[in-house]
């Protein structure tokens, strides 16, 4: 056994002895490296919050409810506050401030085929102008009975009287106020009144008026609105027709007003060629924005010629007239019809269904019996009769 456990101890000299002898230097080893290849983390988008994921009943603050004139969100005050319409003049003269802001916007012709507008403001505070204010016409003061709003205007002429003199006729006349001034910017002698706020509330209470709605006028609803995660894209109408351009000139013959839709903002925006002047954008002096709307309305109105001076008589109340409603890019046929004072105008499709608007501001365009209009090259006269 003593014999096997050196031989061993030989062998084991000798396999050292011939390893170090076969290495003429030292190995080297080196140390392993992993790669290590870090991820990235995962990015999670938030998607972005389009008008289908929007929760019609919830305001984006607290306080605010949605407006009975143009479904946008307001504060309750504004809402509950009566709103004013203010008579102004559309000619070259005529300077216009603060029309940008308005809700609803009218146009029908006076004498001459001259047009007045009368813009109605749900939220008229903090104004230092407004208009310029010009005079009266009657029927117009229907179409301020129906929002129960302040009708301001500069005068008029006889034929106002016996509407401007009723009891329930809540009118600021400037002819009669101390609140309103002329400026000498437009050249004019008469295109150039104005007032503010600060005005307007002296007025209202000098005159005792309340700003709070009458009884009953509240609760009516006005405008049908469609909501606005589904808005009214007219497609459900199989007779719906392209309107890109709604061109006025044939109606109002001394403004020459058309409107272009703009399909990035989902807006028709107003345009002039007033007479003497060159075509270009109808804008607002106090902040050269463009006047733009998303319903076009227009109504096709029996009227009379009353006098030779030209002036003019419009049947405002009235049941299934024909008209013309466009919104996105597209129109379609309807009727109309008021059936009383205070009451609202109605618009209703073909089908008899009352019409649902998109939430933004409207122009309402009254047509005189007879005249037409043009879309996309298209002719359009509506019927003198339903």
């Amino acid at each position: 056994m003593k014999g096997l456990q050196v031989l061993l101890l030989v062998a084991l000299s000798s396999t050292l002895l011939l390893f170090g002898c076969g290495q003429e230097k030292e190995a080297v080893i080196e140390p392993v490296v992993e790669q290590v290849i870090e991820e990235e983390p995962e990015v999670i988008e938030e998607a972005e919050e389009t008008e289908e994921d929007i929760d019609e009943d919830v305001p984006p603050e607290e306080g605010m409810v949605r407006s009975r004139i143009t479904n946008e969100w307001v504060t309750e005050e504004v809402n509950n506050t009566r709103p004013i319409t203010v008579m102004i003049p559309n000619t070259k003269t005529a300077a216009q401030y603060g029309i940008s802001n308005a809700d609803v916007l009218y146009e029908c012709n006076v004498e001459g085929s001259i047009t007045r507008l009368m813009a109605l403001f749900q939220d008229w505070n903090g104004y230092d102008r407004i208009g310029n204010v010009r005079s009266c016409r009657d029927y117009y003061v229907y179409w301020s009975f129906e929002w129960d709003a302040f009708y301001i205007h500069y005068g008029g002429p006889f034929y106002i009287d016996e509407v401007i003199n009723r009891p329930d006729t809540e009118d600021i006349d400037g002819l009669d106020s101390s609140n309103f001034w002329r400026a000498d910017d437009t050249g004019n002698s008469t295109d150039n009144a104005y007032v503010d706020t600060e005005g307007i509330l002296a007025d209202i209470d000098r005159l005792g008026y309340d700003l709070e709605y009458r009884d009953g006028y509240a609760d009516d609803q006005h405008y049908l609105f469609a909501p606005t995660n589904e808005p009214n894209t007219l497609e459900q109408y199989s007779d719906a027709i392209t309107a890109n351009k709604i061109d006025m000139s044939p109606t109002y013959p001394v403004t020459n007003c058309y409107f272009v839709y703009n399909e990035e903002t989902g807006l028709y925006e107003r345009f002039q060629h007033l007479s003497g002047e060159a075509d270009g954008p109808h804008v607002d002096e106090t902040n050269g924005q463009q006047l733009a709307f998303k319903n076009i309305l227009i109504q096709n109105t029996y009227y009379e010629v009353r006098d030779q001076k030209g002036y003019l008589a419009f049947q405002c109340i009235d049941s299934t007239r024909d008209g013309w409603f466009f919104t996105n890019g597209k129109g379609i046929h309807v009727t109309w019809e008021k059936t009383s004072d205070y009451g609202a105008t109605r618009y209703f499709d073909d089908n008899g269904n009352e019409i649902q608007l998109n939430t933004g501001k409207t122009m309402v365009c009254i047509v005189e019996d007879g005249d037409s209009f043009i879309v996309d090259d298209e002719k359009i006269t509506p019927a003198t009769a339903q």
